[in-house]
């Protein structure tokens, strides 16, 4: 779809609210802890949870949009009526993902504002304000840690041959019932377990509980894989500009066609899998790799539903 969005000055834009809504998070924090505040309410249920200053900001990141482009469309988390992704320019912002983090003062949180194009994203910022981490990307211009190091921070993909040398973020996720824990944990169980027990034995599991942060340590390469069950396109569509400028694969759930493909339908699937950038092997190219890779792993794993 052809649009005149000027990718460069959504960007900027983008990095200048990221760190503006930053500041509110940490005098959230600050004035929650201060007057010991229990403010925090429940979504679907008594794991998922909301803040008034999830509200708070994404109420001010919604204005700032609408006073600078007027006729772009918006989608939040805190204000999500289950609409579908326009074709239209569209800010898809999480105010605080990492809430249960942010009530906990467990400091992976970030702010994540992601602009979509005929459901394609085409701009992306990630704020931690916690680390002061600030992970950004415009489809064309590369990815950057700061401003400065471009992604991945290993500057040339290093290889990764098969799912026994990755280290893989997981997620509890926020449905607790019986059947999806189980799947999950049989699942972790065949990722971690050992080879003469049907395992991959990989490196090493991981979980932060913070979706969006996940995609850019994918992106960054310091995580090898993630994979996400439940999401929704405000956990994603800023990591996935970000994961795409970084040379990294995106992939949909377990029963697609795994061609990689970032579009509508993948940004709200809510299914994912994540590879870094991997650098070619013998008779393979990079996203050979990450393909077969894909593969492996659904090869491994149950197909939960959200």
């Amino acid at each position: 779809m052809r649009t005149n969005v000027d990718v460069h000055d959504c960007l900027g834009f983008a990095i200048k609210l990221a760190l503006e809504a930053g500041e509110m998070i940490r005098a959230g924090q600050a004035k929650r802890f201060a007057s010991q505040a229990t403010t925090e309410s429940t979504k679907s249920n008594s794991v998922d949870l909301v803040t008034e200053v999830d509200k708070a900001v994404e109420a001010f990141i919604y204005r700032r949009i609408k006073e600078t482009f007027p006729d772009h469309a918006f989608i939040g988390e805190e204000t999500y009526a289950g609409q579908s992704i326009p074709d239209a320019p569209t800010w898809i912002v999480d105010p605080i993902d990492g809430t249960t983090n942010f009530i906990h003062g467990y400091p992976m949180v970030a702010t994540s504002i992601g602009l979509a194009v005929g459901g394609i994203p085409i701009v992306g910022v990630v704020y931690n304000p916690f680390l002061d981490l600030l992970y950004s990307a415009a489809k064309g211009q590369g990815a950057y840690l700061n401003g400065t190091a471009r992604l991945p921070i290993t500057g040339k993909p290093r290889p990764l041959a098969t799912l026994h040398d990755a280290l893989i973020h997981v997620d509890i996720g926020a449905s607790r019932t019986t059947n999806v824990l189980h799947s999950r944990l049989k699942t972790f169980g065949r990722l971690a377990g050992s080879p003469d027990q049907g395992g991959k034995m990989v490196h090493s599991l991981r979980s932060i509980g913070c979706a969006s942060l996940n995609l850019c340590l994918v992106a960054s390469g310091g995580q090898d894989m993630h994979w996400e069950i439940g999401c929704w396109p405000w956990d994603v569509c800023a990591g996935l500009c970000i994961l795409a400028e970084a040379g990294g694969a995106a992939f949909g759930g377990k029963n697609t066609s795994l061609c990689g493909t970032v579009n509508a339908e993948l940004l709200a699937g809510r299914k994912y899998l994540f590879v870094r950038a991997v650098a070619p092997e013998k008779g393979e190219t990079g996203f050979a790799v990450q393909r077969r890779l894909a593969h492996e792993f659904y090869d491994t794993t149950d197909d939960i539903e959200p």
